[in-house]
């Protein structure tokens, strides 16, 4: 009933216990709080926080208009709602490095269980995007710099994306992981790696957890679970899928309706209201004090 019970500091936590096992984690991407707690609900392991999705959600595109206030207050309701840990997209951290540092201790407060800072010059670009373009190594290491020394809880995953590799190639992105495990970063995020064999090569270069970026209609092939643990891979992401999904649902919904008259053709497709009772847990609520929360649940 209303928020996850276990606290922050603890899912962060029982979440590095995890990674450090160096099993491979998935992590969805949730669009809102109640995909949050679905993916809790279908036996995932985190729930990943998109940059990409709450521009999205906002009607903008994902060219680093949205604020620290704006991602920090949203993170924080989804990542409240679920016991799972939950990684936010955290762009460039919203400034320079004074900024990255207030950046770091907001999504601590928010209940975070880590974050991503990248490499691109700011205003920042999609890391599907033609046309990126990333900061010089100096500025690069001060980010992640700033990011670890602003932690106050030691669990707090600092994690380093760098965007590099679509910019100068792949010897570069492996060169700046380096840099940026020796920088203190705790793992690693090598976006828009293009083959296996790319995300082997990090993986040969660092000894830090290492994210896969699973998006579509990107530039990089869809690797399956199994195949990404097999090169060394200790998270993977899919960050704007479930949002498509619920997207293109809405489309077809919304064609229905207009050719129709009726949407009586697509219940079949519609998530049940008994089962979005059950999700929301609407009896615990009515449980919780007959007195005054005497509404009962129809089924």
């Amino acid at each position: 009933m209303l928020y996850a019970q276990t606290p922050a500091h603890e899912k962060r936590r029982l979440f590095r216990e995890r990674l450090a096992s160096g099993e491979i984690m998935r992590f969805p991407g949730a669009f809102n709080p109640l995909s949050a707690r679905l993916i809790e609900q279908k036996g995932f392991e985190g729930v990943y926080i998109s940059g990409a999705v709450l521009s999205a959600d906002l009607g903008l595109p994902d060219i680093g208009l949205t604020t620290l206030s704006e991602v920090a207050g949203r993170a924080k309701q989804i990542a409240r709602m679920t016991e799972l840990p939950a990684i936010v997209d955290a762009d460039t951290g919203f400034g320079e490095p004074m900024n990255v540092a207030r950046t770091v201790q907001e999504m601590e407060d928010a209940g975070l269980a880590g974050l991503h800072i990248e490499d691109q010059v700011n205003p920042k670009r999609c890391g599907h995007l033609d046309g990126k373009q990333v900061v010089d190594e100096h500025t690069a290491l001060q980010r992640i710099r700033a990011a670890v020394d602003a932690r106050r809880d030691d669990n707090f995953l600092i994690m380093a994306r760098t965007d590099i590799r679509a910019v100068d190639g792949l010897d570069a992105a492996v060169d700046r992981a380096k840099k940026l495990v020796d920088a203190g970063a705790d793992a690693i995020f090598p976006e828009a790696m293009s083959s296996l064999e790319e995300f082997g090569a990090i993986r040969a270069a660092v000894d830090v957890p290492l994210l896969a970026n699973m998006t579509e209609f990107g530039k990089s092939e869809l690797f399956t679970v199994r195949q990404l643990a097999d090169v060394g891979m200790n998270l993977v992401i899919w960050p704007v899928s479930l949002l498509r999904l619920a997207m293109g649902a809405a489309v077809r919904g919304l064609d229905e309706l207009e050719e129709t008259g009726s949407l009586n053709g697509m219940l079949g497709q519609m998530q049940h209201r008994a089962d979005l009772y059950e999700l929301i847990d609407y009896e615990g609520y009515n449980h919780f004090d007959t007195s005054i929360f005497n509404f009962r649940v129809s089924r």
